[in-house]
């Protein structure tokens, strides 16, 4: 009986010890947390997309810069969440104690019609699907056009929103789902993805800035820079680059012309 109770009192012993020695070292080695950072990271989303150019939403340490850390030192906006957008700018606005100001949503946008059917190939493919492997084949891809979508959905692999799919070769942006993070940006091996503006009412979807006779050749849509767009934009909106036309959204007031007089139906409602 006395053994049992001695096993007893030297576990219970043991035990004590213990409890106190990382009692002590809690308080020894705490590290102390601000408190509007704890307050701004509950408030971010937690999509950990990255789109706010941090690696995560979580500010721990050295693992994680992130957005809740820079916003709570004041060295991020508050509105610079593009998953949260405006509403939850406000909320960190408030916790921070300063003006959220306006913000403009994005969206992600593919400059490319070239579908399995308005454009050409000049071999068939087999190999892996990826858009990044297939940029180092010949001509940079089986279609005929060098700078259109390669269709193997890469951007559609990283998407975290399920905001982009592959149809009839092409990738296409639901701009209702996109939370402009910039995953797909960044993995398109063409640089046919950008940011552009939620409400922008027409765009050119095309990045060829190949030759008039060039293109036409490989794409039945491909943009030839004929100027026809340009020289009929009653707000001067839209400019002619190496053989490409581009449509500045602040001077872009909707009326349509330019989609209208493209010949090649490059131009698109957005």
């Amino acid at each position: 009986m006395s053994a049992v109770i001695l096993a007893i009192a030297v576990v219970g012993g043991v035990g004590l010890f213990v409890g106190i020695f990382l009692g002590i070292a809690a308080i020894r080695f705490k590290v102390e947390v601000d408190e509007k950072e704890e307050a701004v990271l509950a408030a971010l989303p937690g999509n950990n997309c990255g789109g706010c150019g941090f690696p995560g939403c979580s500010g721990l340490a050295a693992a994680i810069a992130g957005l809740a850390a820079a916003i709570a030192k004041g060295e991020a906006p508050v509105n610079a969440c593009p998953v949260g957008g405006e509403a939850v700018g406000k909320v960190i606005a408030g916790i921070m104690g300063v003006e959220a100001g306006e913000t403009e949503r994005k969206v992600a946008f593919v400059a490319c019609q070239g579908d399995c059917d308005k454009t050409t190939l000049d071999y068939e493919y087999h190999g892996i699907e990826d858009c990044r492997m297939l940029s180092f084949v010949p001509n940079g891809g089986a279609k005929s056009c060098n700078n259109g979508c390669l269709g193997f959905g890469s951007c559609v692999s990283v998407c975290p929103f399920d905001a982009i799919h592959v149809v009839n070769g092409v990738a296409v942006v639901d701009k209702e789902a996109c939370k402009a993070c910039g995953k797909c940006v960044e993995v398109c091996p063409k640089h046919l993805i950008s940011l552009i503006p939620y409400d922008a009412k027409y765009t050119v979807a095309c990045s060829s800035e190949d030759k008039g006779p060039v293109t036409m050749k490989d794409c039945e849509v491909g943009c030839i820079g004929c100027s026809l767009c340009k020289k009929n934009c009653p707000q001067d909106a839209v400019t002619i680059s190496n053989f490409h036309a581009a449509i500045d959204y602040e001077k872009c007031v909707g009326c349509g012309v330019c989609m209208s007089k493209c010949p090649r139906k490059s131009i698109v409602k957005h």
